[in-house]
């Protein structure tokens, strides 16, 4: 199938480009605001959290994933590249995200939240962690109209030829398979589980471990960084920083599930 060409520039307005890309990360944002007010209408986890409260949480959140991404693609993708030139860091518009360091960032922001409001930190994973997904897909959308991050080699009758892969091989359009896992799948997931009370930290330990696990699946059909290739076992870089996610979420909803647990009877 050939790529169907998408102008990455949404609108042009004189000098002022508005790009498809940048539009997503807005959407992504503009949902998890909709979604949060729904819950805090609804099933407000942690209780008393208001409307400014989410507002709040949304602007530390844009803080830290853009912060928060940024240096992880530094660290975890280009840290020699970086290290030889490091005012080239501040060049976003050259591109260079994680989401792995955008979740640190997002996770660092959330403590910070927390403290300041008083506020348990699980209990606030637990609120925004349904509300992360669709963002998520929004993003994978982004990458598939940038023609961007494009999958490995495939045969299969759906395989894209991408201008940017530069060699007329059909592959698989990954960013659609982590739109539909990463993004609506495990949006369907958290969100179902978190509809009915569980222990303070089980709901942001299910979306770690569907994230990592969704993640680690799809990096195989995905074309590894061609900076990096393929590193220990065989895996990718995404897909060795998703194992600690799955690890990190699998130990919590265990210690969330003892800690809320009663205690023997002696």
């Amino acid at each position: 199938m050939p790529f169907p060409h998408i102008d990455p520039i949404a609108l042009q307005i004189g000098p002022i480009a508005i790009h498809w890309y940048g539009l997503m990360y807005l959407a992504g944002f503009g949902l998890a605001w909709l979604l949060g007010r729904w819950r805090i209408q609804h099933h407000p986890v942690p209780e008393g959290l208001t409307l400014r409260d989410l507002e709040d949480i949304i602007f530390y959140g844009v803080l830290g994933v853009v912060l928060g991404g940024r240096l992880g693609y530094v660290l975890f993708y280009k840290f020699d590249d970086y290290l030889a030139h490091p005012l080239s860091i501040f060049e976003v518009w050259q591109g260079g995200m994680s989401f792995h360091g955008g979740l640190i960032g997002v996770i660092l922001a959330m403590l910070y939240f927390a403290r300041k409001r008083g506020q348990p930190l699980l209990a606030i994973g637990d609120f925004i962690a349904p509300l992360i997904p669709l963002g998520l897909a929004a993003g994978r959308l982004g990458n598939f109209i940038n023609g961007e991050l494009w999958g490995r080699p495939t045969d299969l009758p759906w395989g894209m030829v991408f201008p940017g892969a530069g060699d007329g091989t059909p592959r698989h359009p990954s960013q659609l398979y982590e739109m539909g896992l990463e993004g609506f799948a495990l949006f369907a997931l958290v969100w179902w589980f978190a509809r009915k009370p569980h222990p303070t930290g089980q709901v942001g330990a299910v979306f770690l471990m569907g994230y990592g696990l969704f993640r680690f699946l799809v990096e195989f059909t995905r074309e590894p960084d061609n900076f990096l290739g393929l590193l220990a076992g065989g895996l990718s870089m995404g897909q060795l920083l998703s194992l600690p996610m799955i690890l990190a979420g699998l130990a919590l909803f265990i210690w969330a599930a003892k800690r809320s647990s009663p205690a023997p009877t002696r």
